[in-house]
């Protein structure tokens, strides 16, 4: 609130990081009420199995993060969440590794941030006797991040048509002209010229390429 306040002229703000149970009524009235703050939340996530977040020592359950997801999209229907999860953290067996997919899917997670567990010396974790097989643990980064793919697809196809503010950043290639990220985290690129960088423009999303959607500058409107 108080950066909000600070600076008038900060068009977006988007929060990252967000441990699901330090979103305080304060912040709620932020996510409902603030344009400024963006449709889009990162949150540290780590694991949807519950006996694997107690002995994280995380202090939310699977169920808090569904009833976050949920009460942000009552707020903005258009909320989009990313999370960060690791994956073969000591103990997990392959039951609890399904209870973290199902939780993409049920909060309709959108981008994944996903790790594999690795030991840190002087750590419970490390002490644990029941460490996962690098082999399980490698083919559970490797689904959580086919996921990440296809759920991403299935974000940006869903936005295709509609008209999104985009900061406007420079192209990492001449061809790609100008890209941005829309409000709720669409990588966009389109044609436009230099003088754009740095404002918010408005951006017709028409067709899906490899990592970003391609669209179109909308002037005039």
């Amino acid at each position: 609130r108080r950066v909000l306040a600070l600076v008038p002229d900060l068009k977006r703000l988007r929060l990252s990081s967000l441990d699901p149970v330090e979103i305080d009524d304060d912040l709620w009235r932020l996510i409902a009420g603030e344009e400024r703050l963006m449709p889009h939340l990162h949150l540290s996530l780590q694991a949807g199995d519950d006996m694997v977040l107690k002995r994280m020592k995380r202090r939310h359950l699977r169920q808090d993060v569904i009833d976050v997801c949920n009460r942000a999209r009552s707020y903005r229907p258009d909320m989009a969440f990313g999370a960060d999860i690791i994956a073969g953290f000591p103990t997990e067996t392959d039951e609890m590794f399904e209870n973290t997919l199902r939780i993409v899917e049920e909060c309709d997670l959108t981008f994944l941030h996903v790790f594999p567990y690795s030991k840190r010396p002087g750590t419970v974790a490390a002490r644990m006797r029941d460490q996962v097989a690098k082999d399980s643990k490698n083919s559970r980064v490797a689904a959580l991040r086919q996921l990440d793919r296809e759920k991403r697809r299935e974000f940006y196809a869903s936005q295709l048509g509609r008209v999104l503010p985009v900061l406007a950043e420079s192209g990492r290639a001449r061809r790609v002209g100008l890209q941005g990220f829309t409000d709720n985290y669409i990588p966009v690129s389109f044609a436009a010229p230099p003088r754009l960088v740095n404002q918010v423009v408005r951006v017709r999303l028409e067709r899906l390429e490899e990592a970003r959607v391609a669209g179109t500058l909308v002037e005039g409107e």
